[in-house]
């Protein structure tokens, strides 16, 4: 049933954010026309809070760790604000060019599944379609090279999800090794 979400960064001055967006932040992003980019995001969650009024929402960014990304982000000369611990995460907001702040958090809660997670090729797919619905027709020879797309990126994914596992195993026995060491040591 969805697909996504769509969420709207206003600004005053769009064209700098969008570079700050696909430069600093490094964001996939496709051009829809124009040099309006739209980008890619990570997988996402929302969550309903209770408020005294409708209609406000909040975008915030989530990292793995805040500290690194503040480091980061200082590297390339982007201010962040002071770490705050909110309980359900450590929150620090980003100054963008236009003038605006985007928080970007640590989360301390669970995350939730993916809704849906289209392949890399399926996305590389929907950024080269046709604009109009009416000029793509059906063609054996895209419907052959779109399944081999999908089974490289199958295989691309299986792939990188072996070399993960082999470096958390290597990880576990250096840390086993490392226990029987401080163990078997004489007195």
């Amino acid at each position: 049933m969805l697909t996504g979400a769509h969420a709207i960064i206003y600004s005053t001055n769009a064209e700098a954010d969008r570079a700050f967006l696909r430069d600093v932040l490094s964001l996939p992003n496709v051009d829809v026309g124009g040099g309006w980019l739209i980008f890619g995001l990570p997988p996402s969650e929302v969550a309903v809070h209770p408020g005294e009024r409708n209609d406000r929402h909040d975008l915030y960014l989530i990292c793995d760790d805040v500290e690194a990304f503040i480091a980061s982000m200082t590297s390339r000369g982007v201010s962040c604000s002071a770490v705050q611990d909110q309980g359900w995460g450590l929150l620090t907001e980003i100054a963008l060019p236009g003038g605006g702040k985007l928080g970007v958090y640590e989360p301390r809660h669970a995350r939730p599944e993916s809704a849906s997670k289209p392949s890399k090729s399926s996305k590389k797919r929907e950024a080269k379609a046709p604009k109009k619905r009416d000029e793509a027709k059906p063609s054996k020879k895209r419907d052959e090279a779109n399944k081999k797309a999908d089974k490289k990126a199958d295989s691309s994914k299986q792939a990188k999800s072996s070399k993960k596992a082999e470096k958390a195993k290597k990880k576990t026995d250096k840390k086993a090794e490392k226990a029987k060491k401080k163990t078997a040591k004489p007195q």
